[in-house]
């Protein structure tokens, strides 16, 4: 496995390093296996998520069999709006065969020794009293070792280290084995020979997009993986729902 704080996060045996999504369906949106990682001579696969599809979260998670759940869990933010949509059609631009679905973590995959709800009362509460804040994303760069390529975040960083160290303890906790690094995923599994054309086609097409590169970070998602190479949307919870005390 690559080594270095930008690596694929381990959990369960598998490796996770972005969130996918395919169009919507009356019950599960399963995504296809990501690029494959080499560790001495070993193939891994690195899944991307999607989303199951329902009205409501807490009823989607319901749909996929106890069976078939894996104890891994990642806390996100989806970017909407046309700034998600330009980037998840860029990331299907760099990597053929990706149905992403723009974000970025604020705790990255990990297992839970708690029940998944005791976590989610934690993430809940916390999200709450929360006061939500704008994120821009910046310069297009690429993580050494592991050429992943990433959108840096500017306006907001601050306020995503925050979130993640207060998020990440108690029954959310987990010794991760890198250091959190605010960014949103562009490409990853990139062929060595092709990293700098693929960069320099990211940002070719960072410098004609004429759109806001801010979104507004107003509602975190908790997620959970599968058997099915896909990702659920379990909660998610609106940041300031209830007033932080003065």
């Amino acid at each position: 496995m690559p080594v270095g704080r930008h690596a694929p996060h381990r959990v369960g045996g598998l490796y996770f390093n972005g969130y996918a999504r395919r169009k919507p369906s009356p019950i599960v949106s399963v995504a296809e296996p990501g690029p494959r990682t080499r560790s001495s001579g070993v193939s891994r696969k690195v899944f991307t998520i999607v989303r199951v599809i329902g009205s409501d979260p807490i009823d989607a998670h319901c749909l996929v069999p106890v069976g078939e759940r894996l104890n891994a869990f990642a806390l996100v933010i989806y970017i909407a709006g046309p700034l998600g949509g330009f980037l998840d059609d860029l990331r299907r631009e760099l990597v053929p065969g990706y149905n992403p679905h723009a974000h970025v973590s604020v705790l990255p995959p990990r297992p839970l020794v708690a029940d998944w709800r005791d976590a989610s009362k934690q993430a809940r509460s916390l999200a709450e009293g929360w006061v939500p804040f704008d994120v821009e994303l910046t310069e297009i760069g690429i993580f050494p070792v592991t050429n992943v390529l990433y959108l840096e975040v500017g306006k907001g960083a601050s306020d995503l280290d925050s979130m993640h160290r207060a998020m990440n303890q108690g029954p959310l906790g987990f010794d991760e084995p890198f250091p959190y690094h605010p960014h949103s995923t562009l490409a990853q599994g990139i062929p060595p020979g092709q990293v700098t054309e693929v960069r320099d086609l990211a940002r070719r097409r960072w410098r004609e997009f004429r759109g806001t590169r801010t979104f507004r970070a107003d509602r975190t998602v908790f997620v959970q993986s599968t058997l099915r190479d896909c990702w659920i949307d379990l909660a998610d919870y609106p940041l300031g729902a209830v007033p932080a005390k003065i």
